[in-house]
Formats: structure tokens, C-alpha cells, sequence
């Protein structure tokens, strides 16, 4: 086992005590078949891979003990690789999770991986934007590097049920995405401090709402976050 291995593993079993060794082999039955996919499919930077259990799973896994004990149903929003939606299914089994992509290769993955992961509760596989397919009616709301918060806030929102939370990976710059989306929204948001990166955060958010009057500035800026990220899209 590589020391990158070791380690998250260590802090992982700090932060999710009791984790039994049928899930360690379902989280290495998705490092194995994601090194195995990414020969053909770029499902997370190359570099990373070196990094994986530190970089993905962990990064990931952190998020499980801000669920609440008694959720239900939890939607990732933008799946990809399975980062966090797969390493959750694996942790709480409990839950029915929905994964959301919108590439046909990463659901394809994501397929494939939750079958070779033998998981007790396979998760949903929604192909899909997230602003188009069925809403989700979820307990929880995750989303790892997908869209600046103001945006992810509107995708959330229809597949939330009304005493949701939201838990989203955030880099250094959340400061900037929280003031921002305040422009728009009353949030009532929590910063968690990363176990993987520095200056990074697991933002929950407890509950957020519209703001009223507030022009057509919130659309222009949503319209223009989506025409990045369908030229980004089209980009790879």
C-alpha cells in the first residue's frame, strides 16, 4: 500500500470511526477501476492519481459526517468520477443516492463502478443536466467542483426538499463565492475546514432562499455561468 494510502485511510477511519473491511474493499474496488477507466476516459486530472485516496476518497469522505443521522435520500449534483456521490453510497449505505451526469462516458463509469463496487444500496443514475432531469426531492445536496455557489444554490433547488441541507466542496476562494451569492441569496451557511486541502471548506448550508427584487441581474449571471459551462463541456 503506497504511503499516500496509509495515510488517508488513517484519517479517513478518524473521521468515519468503524468503517468495516467489506467498504475498504468497495473504496479499492473505485480506486481500481477508476485507473483502470482513466486509460480512456479523463475522469479526474492524471496527476491526481498518484494522490488518489488522499485527493478523491478522503477529500470525499469528509463530507459523510456533516450528514445528518437521520437523511434518507442524498443528490450529487455533477457526479463525474463518483467524487463524493460513490464513496458516500459506500459509507452510508443507508442512503438512496442519486448520482447526476451529464456526460454519457462518466455515467457509463459510474455504472460500472457501482456494480464492480458491490454495493449494498446501488445508487440512482440520472443521465442528465441538472437543471433538466426529475427533481431528486432529496434530504441532502452535494457537489464537488462543479459551478460557483450562486449557481449550484439554483441547480439545488429543485431536487432539495424544504428542510434539505447542501454540502459543497469549496477551494480558497469561497469568501468571494459566498458574497457573491448573497447577492441573490439569504443563506444561512457553516465553513467547514478541509481535511485535504488548505484554505478549503466543506460549505453546508442549512437553508438559503431568492432574494426578492433583485432585478434581472441574478438571471443575467446564471445564463452567463451556464454559457461557460456548456463552452466547457464542448471543450472536453
Amino acid at each position: 500500500m503506497s504511503g499516500d494510502a496509509e495515510a488517508a485511510r488513517r484519517k479517513l477511519s478518524d473521521l468515519v470511526p468503524g468503517v468495516s473491511r467489506e467498504t475498504w474493499g468497495q473504496l479499492e474496488a473505485l480506486v481500481a477501476l477508476l485507473a483502470k477507466w482513466q486509460r480512456t476516459i479523463n475522469l479526474v486530472g492524471r496527476a491526481s492519481l498518484d494522490e488518489v485516496w488522499t485527493r478523491h476518497i478522503l477529500d470525499s469522505a469528509q463530507v459523510v459526517p456533516l450528514i445528518p443521522a437521520g437523511a434518507r435520500t442524498l443528490v450529487d449534483l455533477g457526479s463525474g468520477a463518483g467524487f463524493p456521490g460513490l464513496v458516500i453510497a459506500a459509507l452510508r449505505p443507508d442512503l438512496a443516492v442519486t448520482l447526476i451526469e451529464s456526460d454519457a462516458r462518466k455515467a457509463a463509469f459510474l455504472g460500472e463502478a457501482a456494480r464492480g463496487m458491490a454495493l449494498k444500496r446501488p445508487p440512482k443514475i440520472a443521465i442528465g443536466r441538472v437543471e433538466t432531469v426529475p427533481p431528486g426531492g432529496a434530504d441532502v445536496v452535494t457537489a464537488r467542483a462543479l459551478a460557483p455557489l450562486g449557481q449550484l444554490l439554483a441547480w439545488a433547488d429543485r431536487h432539495r426538499l424544504a428542510t434539505a441541507i447542501c454540502l459543497f466542496h469549496k477551494g480558497k476562494g469561497w469568501r468571494a463565492e459566498l458574497t457573491e451569492a448573497t447577492r441573490d441569496w439569504e443563506i444561512d451557511a457553516t465553513p467547514h475546514a478541509s481535511a485535504t486541502e488548505r484554505d478549503a471548506v466543506i460549505l453546508r448550508i442549512a437553508s438559503y432562499r431568492r432574494r426578492t427584487n433583485i432585478g434581472s441581474g441574478a438571471g443575467d449571471r446564471d445564463r452567463q455561468s451556464e454559457r461557460r459551462r456548456r463552452k466547457d463541456d464542448h471543450g472536453n
